[in-house]
């Protein structure tokens, strides 16, 4: 909570799309945040789905306290690239130091929503701008409540009441075979991202509106139909689901901080020139178990 004498912060939210997304302007997380502001920024949240805090100079502890005050935060299973000190800080990086990367430099190459694979699946990430490419490392997010409600008829009553596999280990041979970032995994690990089934269509737990939970990165199969039946499904979900309309590019800007609401959108990265350095703090913030 924050402080009682916390002065209110001259904040403004502006859309930044009619599909989704606000930038904030006037916050400065360095100070005191009082909860009437936090109120505005959660609201903010939930009506925009994807917020971009512009000017953040703050630290990984910073952060860490500002993302808390939304849940508890969750670890990724990579712990190599946790940032030192702050293991709730993952880092995202395509940057080698010795030879060696710093951080997870192939993150969102297909499109997801983050810990999809867990039981209990992000409520929301916040990605902190600490090195930025001259060109690309742009963020895509596309709208999954607008992508539901577009859906053919048929199709959602085909897919309303089925459920789908979530698994982290999806396509990770695929990635690891074409870059450095993914270590073999230890029995340890594979043990914390067992598959899970969640809806294929889930209910926000605080606004009540309905959006496709599927994604092309960690979803592999709708239970109870053929495989052949559930790829088709599965790849056609996956193509309307990121329709233009339904889609915000985020070019970064220094010291922005971006935080999305993983029970309403699905992200993906654009891509780095190799050349150029690009690194960011991920926090990610745990949620409910999806209905």
């Amino acid at each position: 909570m924050a402080s009682a004498t916390a002065t209110l912060q001259r904040l403004e939210i502006r859309p930044l799309s009619n599909a989704l997304g606000a930038e904030v302007l006037g916050l400065d997380l360095t100070r005191p945040l009082p909860d009437e502001d936090f109120r505005r920024i959660h609201r903010a949240h939930l009506d925009h789905h994807v917020l971009v805090f512009r000017d953040q100079r703050i630290t990984p502890a910073q952060q860490i306290a500002f993302s808390r005050r939304f849940g508890p935060l969750q670890i990724h299973v990579l712990r190599d690239f946790q940032l030192p000190g702050h293991s709730e800080v993952l880092v995202v990086s395509n940057i080698r130091e010795n030879g060696r990367p710093i951080g997870l430099g192939d993150a969102g190459v297909f499109w997801h929503s983050d810990l999809s694979y867990k039981d209990k699946p992000s409520l929301g990430s916040l990605l902190h701008a600490q090195e930025l490419p001259a060109e690309g490392g742009d963020t895509l997010f596309a709208n999954q409540h607008a992508a539901w409600e577009a859906l053919p008829q048929a199709l959602r009553d085909l897919v309303e009441p089925l459920t789908a596999e979530h698994t982290y280990v999806a396509r990770y041979e695929e990635l690891r075979a074409r870059s450095p970032w993914r270590p073999a995994l230890t029995q340890q690990q594979l043990d914390e991202v067992r598959p899970v089934i969640h809806p294929v269509v889930r209910t926000h737990p605080e606004t009540g509106r309905k959006a496709l939970f599927v994604s092309e990165h960690f979803t592999t199969r709708i239970v109870g139909l053929p495989e052949d039946e559930s790829r088709a499904v599965l790849d056609e979900l996956f193509a309307l689901s990121v329709r233009p309309a339904f889609v915000l590019r985020h070019q970064w800007q220094e010291h922005d901080m971006v935080f999305w609401d993983n029970r309403s959108v699905v992200h993906l990265a654009a891509g780095t020139p190799d050349h150029l350095r690009r690194k960011l703090h991920r926090t990610t913030i745990e949620g409910d178990r999806p209905f």
